[in-house]
């Protein structure tokens, strides 16, 4: 596809901007670890890093365990002040030597970029993703999208190498416009992939949210312009700095519902913990709302209330299992239950993706799915709408099964199996809800775990590699 010439927005974009503002605000970042070693950072800040874990850290730079080159250093105050009372969040972002003990993982994982038409776009299922900003207000250590945040070289398509680039407005509005015209042309379906109308797109990162209200602006006119209908910020800003949701920010989404009214907004949050919205007692128990559930920090739960008071505005959490951070049913249990007292759908929970290091981070499999099925033990049937996913280069996959005892009958099933249910498939989802069934493997923390236990794959999961199944062998 050629470049797209500069994106010229029509009148009623126009009209739209003119009435955004932006805002400053004072996230007050910290950086790399310079200032951590040199003492530099605000008093309260400098325990937070003892010395021997800056010098364990420091020691392995510039060699191939580098642990700032794999995913660079960066925190906010507000996350720092509800860290320091818990240790799943300090977890989550303090840099450690075990992030480089093991660097197995995919450089691009998910194979994205085999469905990337246009820089900074993916459009593997029936939305589209698209890159349009390439950091965030925090760094979670086990990001998914560490290749990006790094700026790492990713081989491409074609052979060659070079980092993940960023969406450009009027190349994502052509490639919108003409995979619409031509789905309009061929009775509703794309003549080469199949596909429906492309009425859906994904903002991503980084997080969308570190833009300024202005740049948003202009990234909603122009994909409502070009016929989108619904639009999804994914953003963990509620629990890096919820005053980015201020009145200039909801201002600007007001703006927006009146000039675009048949536009759905999602904002596609990412808690992973409770301990990232809820207030604590000094020995480290939730607060009892008099009203009843648990007391919010305020600034979020403003946050949220104001996003819920808007109709066309739909919220929904997913966050990854993993190790030392939220691999507790109870942790989970409660934060479910919260998120839906207040407004916010549980949507997907995540086993770790296959990333560069990922064997620091992701908890097995089956244990994912047993934390999950016990957090989900109490909950109404509202409140337990969340499923496990895991990400299979050809889809979203769900574990939907893992059963204790043997299937007797079945060879490779002696210790209990595992059911795996395609939930999303690429192009127009030729196998979605089609099926796998491998032997049990308690340590397997990736898919390569069962390779030697495949009892069933309709759904083609092993197959695709010339696994054989096990109950051929």
């Amino acid at each position: 596809m050629a470049k797209a010439a500069k994106h010229i927005p029509s009148d009623r974009e126009r009209a739209f901007i003119a009435q955004v503002e932006n805002a400053k605000y004072d996230r007050q970042i910290i950086t790399g670890l310079k200032k951590f070693m040199e003492g530099t950072v605000p008093q309260d800040m400098q325990g937070f890093y003892t010395s021997d874990e800056l010098q364990a850290i420091t020691d392995l730079d510039g060699t191939l365990r580098d642990i700032q080159a794999r995913m660079p250093v960066k925190i906010t105050r507000h996350y720092f002040e509800q860290a320091q009372s818990s240790p799943a969040m300090q977890t989550l972002i303090k840099a450690t030597p075990n992030e480089t003990f093991d660097l197995d993982g995919a450089q691009d994982p998910g194979k994205q970029m085999t469905y990337s038409p246009v820089e900074g776009l993916i459009h593997k299922y029936e939305l589209g993703l698209i890159y349009v900003a390439s950091t965030c207000s925090a760094h979670c250590r086990f990001c998914y999208r560490e290749e990006l945040i790094a700026k790492k070289e990713i081989e491409r398509e074609d052979g060659t190498s070079a980092p993940k680039g960023l969406a450009q407005i009027s190349e994502i509005v052509a490639y919108i416009v003409e995979h619409n015209r031509l789905v309009a042309q061929n009775d509703g379906r794309h003549p080469q992939t199949g596909r429906e109308r492309l009425r859906e797109i994904l903002m991503s990162g980084g997080d969308p949210m570190v833009l300024g209200n202005k740049n948003l602006a202009q990234w909603l006119g122009a994909l409502a312009q070009a016929g989108i209908e619904a639009i999804r910020i994914g953003t963990k800003e509620l629990a890096f700095f919820p005053q980015r949701f201020d009145a200039s920010f909801f201002d600007m989404l007001d703006h927006f519902h009146s000039a675009y009214p048949q536009v759905n907004l999602r904002m596609m949050v990412h808690f992973n913990h409770p301990d990232e919205f809820l207030k604590k007692m000094p020995d480290g128990s939730y607060v009892d709302h008099p009203e009843g559930g648990l007391e919010w920090i305020e600034s979020t739960r403003e946050a949220v209330k104001q996003l819920g008071s808007r109709s066309w505005i739909n919220i929904d959490n997913q966050s990854p299992i993993i190790k030392g951070i939220n691999n507790d049913p109870d942790a989970l249990r409660i934060m479910q239950r919260e998120l839906k007292r207040n407004g916010i759908e549980n949507h997907y929970f995540f086993c770790g993706r296959d990333i560069v290091g990922h064997k620091a981070f992701n908890v097995p499999i089956e244990e994912a799915w047993h934390v999950l099925n016990e957090s989900q033990k109490g909950l109404s049937g509202v409140e337990a709408h969340a499923r496990l996913s895991i990400t299979h280069y050809k889809g979203k996959t769900e574990v939907a099964a893992v059963t204790n005892e043997p299937m007797l009958g079945v060879p490779g099933g002696e210790n209990g199996v595992v059911i795996f249910k395609l939930l999303r498939s690429a192009a127009d989802a030729p196998d979605r809800c089609k099926v796998t069934i491998v032997g049990r493997n308690p340590n397997a923390i990736w898919f390569s775990g069962y390779d030697d236990r495949v009892i069933y794959d309709e759904a083609e999961l092993f197959s695709m590699y010339g696994i054989k199944l096990a109950a051929a062998e």
